[in-house]
């Protein structure tokens, strides 16, 4: 029997806490359209509703807090109607902005992994706890996709170019390395979180409640290597990453040239299109970035190619053996790129701005 976005996705008020459970545990809490839809609604009446002091966003699941947008789900959409593909891109897309324009304390617990749309509902609320398990990655690049749900505006922001190397490689990182960068506003054991609901849910202040419970990770992973980082994932093109990866010798060349194979194996198109994506998104508001993620999820829609070559080798055949087209990333033209990137017309996602959102609270 298929489930309800009441079971996948379970809200209850509790004192003055508003609580949204993802409840998904077969897939890792992959988020569906009626998901997304039930949160978004729910976010729209906490806003309204005066008795809701703060949020929190928890998962059922001690595996993950989400694995991401059910890709599944798109894809199957997109193969028989290109427009109901398109759609949970918009929906998507049009939530994770309504998060950043959302006016209440936002505090998500996460312990386990957390991708894709999961970083899409949590990144832009107010507080992201890391519990011991955290495991943050934007893997889409292994699917013929690129880093949507607004992260390349955070990506292209991090330190040291370490945003277009977590873009690219999709790698992971743990609760130590993302509090370096501030991708996670407390590291907190996941013991603690039923205590953060009760006090929040009492109406206690929500930065004393993480403060005091907050503990120092340690050093982060990438710190033996942020140098090696820094230094080959500024150059100005895939290609010259890619060389520069190469070329690595002495005590780093172990790392560099496991993560130049990496880089082989995935998209060519994805990975040019994520790295001109995260670029662009240096000088680009988050409402501007999520507006051209959608330019670019509704072509990659459009072409039917590596996104659906890359759902099947992963999620549905499961034999590992994507056949990108194109094969080499030198094939992926500038003019290629263009395509991609170019502006909707009338199709265009229609963002309201931030007043707007402000204002249809009311």
């Amino acid at each position: 029997m298929a489930e309800t976005a009441d079971e996948a996705l379970r809200i209850e008020i509790t004192g003055s806490l508003a609580l949204v459970t993802l409840a998904r545990p077969k897939t890792l809490n992959a988020l569906t359209q009626e998901m997304r839809a039930t949160l978004s609604e729910g976010l729209w009446s906490f806003a309204r509703d005066p008795q809701v002091y703060a949020v929190v966003l928890e998962s059922e699941s001690p595996r993950a807090f989400s694995a991401g947008s059910d890709v599944r789900e798109i894809v199957g959409l997109a193969r028989t109607d290109p427009a109901a593909g398109m759609k949970p891109f918009a929906d998507e897309y049009a939530l994770n902005w309504q998060c950043e324009c959302f006016s209440k304390p936002t505090v998500s617990l996460i312990n386990g992994m957390i991708m894709g749309g999961g970083v899409g509902i949590t990144q832009f609320g107010t507080h992201r706890v890391a519990g011991e398990g955290y495991s943050f990655a934007m893997p889409e690049t292994k699917i013929g996709l690129f880093p949507d749900v607004g992260v390349c505006y955070t990506l292209a922001r991090l330190p040291g170019h370490v945003g277009m190397y977590l873009g690219l490689t999709g790698r992971s990182i743990g609760r130590a390395e993302a509090y370096a960068l501030g991708l996670v506003t407390h590291c907190i054991e996941a013991g603690e979180f039923e205590a953060i609901k009760a006090a929040l849910a009492d109406t206690w202040p929500v930065d004393p409640v993480l403060d005091e419970r907050h503990v120092e990770p340690g050093e982060g992973e990438l710190a033996p290597v942020r140098v090696l980082i820094a230094e080959c994932f500024s150059e100005p093109s895939v290609e010259g990453i890619l060389a520069r990866l190469e070329a690595v010798e002495g005590a780093g060349r172990d790392w560099a040239q496991q993560v130049a194979a990496e880089l082989n194996q995935r998209s060519p198109l994805s990975l040019k299109i994520t790295h001109r994506h995260i670029l662009a998104a240096r000088t680009r508001d988050l409402r501007e970035t999520l507006i051209a993620d959608y330019r670019l999820a509704v072509r990659i829609l459009e072409a039917k190619g590596d996104f659906y070559e890359g759902v099947r080798a992963a999620l549905i055949d499961k034999d590992g053996t994507p056949r990108w087209s194109p094969a080499r990333i030198t094939d992926v033209s500038e003019a290629m790129l263009d395509v991609y990137f170019a502006p909707l017309g009338v199709r265009e996602l229609a963002l309201p701005t931030r007043e707007e959102m402000q204002a249809a609270r009311a």
